[in-house]
C-alpha cells in the first residue's frame, strides 16, 4: 500500500537539536511542511554526505517554510556524540530524530527488520500531516538536497494551485499544465 496522502501515524521521539534534547510528535509537524529524511546509521559513510548536503541547503528549506528531521534508529545521545565529533555533522541545524524503538521507521515502512536500521527514505509531509512525496534509495545511493528542494517547490505549488500539475523537470517559475480533455494525447 502506498503511503502517499496518508497521515503520519502517531509517534513520540527525542531529537538532538541546537545543543538540546527536544521531544517531537506527529503534532509537531502540523501547520508547516516537513521532511523526514531517514538514513541507516550515525558514524557511517554515505549518511554524513547526505546530512551535510541538507545542512548546506538548510536555509533554502527554511525559506520555503520546511523543517527537516534527520531520522535514524540511533539514540539521541549517539546523535549528539556524532554532532560533537564530526565537522560535517556539526554544521547541522535541523533536528536529528532518534528512533531506537524502530517504531517510526516501521510506521514509514523503511525499517530493515533483520538489521534494525532504516532504508534511505525521504518523505515530504504537508501542513495537514499527510505524506505527499515518498522516495526510497538503496543503501549505497546518496540523495541530493537540490532535487529535494525542487520536488518540495512542486508539491507546494500544486497544493496552492489544485487545478494544475507540474510536468517532468519542472522548475519554479516555469509553465505548469491544467489537465483537461483538450490536452489528452497532445503532450
Amino acid at each position: 500500500m502506498s503511503l502517499i496522502n496518508t497521515e503520519v501515524k502517531p509517534f513520540k521521539a527525542t531529537a538532538f537539536h541546537n545543543g538540546e534534547f527536544i521531544d517531537v510528535t506527529e503534532e509537531s509537524l502540523k501547520g508547516k511542511w516537513n521532511v523526514f529524511f531517514f538514513y541507516p546509521a550515525d558514524f557511517t559513510f554515505v549518511c554524513p554526505t547526505e546530512l551535510g548536503d541538507l545542512a548546506d541547503n538548510y536555509e533554502e528549506f527554511k525559506k520555503l517554510g520546511v523543517e527537516i528531521y534527520g531520522v535514524s534508529t540511533d539514540t539521541h545521545f549517539t546523535h549528539k556524540a556524532w554532532h560533537d565529533s564530526s565537522e560535517t555533522i556539526n554544521k547541522i541545524q535541523y533536528p536529528m530524530l532518534a528512533d531506537p524503538t524502530l517504531a517510526i521507521s516501521r510506521n514509514f515502512e523503511v525499517l530493515i527488520e533483520d538489521a534494525g536500521l532504516a532504508e534511505r527514505g525521504t518523505f515530504v509531509i504537508d501542513p495537514e500531516g499527510k505524506i505527499q512525496i515518498v522516495e526510497i534509495n538503496a543503501g549505497n545511493i546518496g540523495r541530493n538536497a537540490e532535487e529535494l528542494l525542487r520536488k518540495i517547490k512542486a508539491a507546494q505549488y500544486v497544493a496552492a494551485n489544485p487545478n494544475e500539475v507540474c510536468p517532468a523537470k519542472w522548475q519554479e517559475g516555469e509553465a505548469t499544465l491544467a489537465p483537461s480533455l483538450d490536452l489528452v494525447g497532445k503532450i
